[in-house]
């Protein structure tokens, strides 16, 4: 069974229709099974990545809570509307590549938040592109 979904950019088998209206939480990784959601690299310091995230955060609506750069972490809260939590991981795999990765959770009485997070996740990537150089997703296994 499949769903064609325009507002998520494609075809959806019936677990990502499950999901989508299950969850309520979005989570990026490096072998994600949707391209989409893979860990992205950028061409850039840990630093100045971390600082990006910040902003891009910031201009989306969400306070910073804490941010530590030894760890490479940034966490950040929705306060308007529908809250969402929002973790964000910034780790230098090599020198001027830079991965970052997402996990947002919304706060909701439904069992699920209809997709919110997965297109916030897609909504900071987008405005990072805009900030810092992609390099590309899960790339991983070719830079270690």
């Amino acid at each position: 069974m499949f769903i064609h979904n325009l507002e998520m950019g494609g075809i959806m088998g019936f677990r990502d229709v499950i999901e989508f209206i299950a969850s309520n939480r979005t989570e990026t990784r490096e072998a994600h099974r949707n391209e989409q959601l893979k860990t992205r690299y950028y061409k850039s310091q840990k630093d100045k990545v971390m600082e990006n995230v910040e902003t891009v955060l910031k201009k989306n609506g969400f306070r910073v809570k804490r941010s530590e750069s030894e760890r490479g972490e940034i966490i950040a809260q929705e306060s308007k509307g529908t809250k969402q939590l929002v973790i964000a991981t910034v780790i230098t795999v090599k020198p001027f590549k830079t991965a970052v990765d997402f996990s947002i959770s919304t706060e909701s009485l439904l069992p699920g938040d209809f997709g919110k997070s997965k297109k916030q996740v897609l909504k900071l990537y987008a405005d990072l592109d805009k900030e810092l150089t992609f390099i590309g997703t899960g790339l991983g296994d070719q830079l270690l």
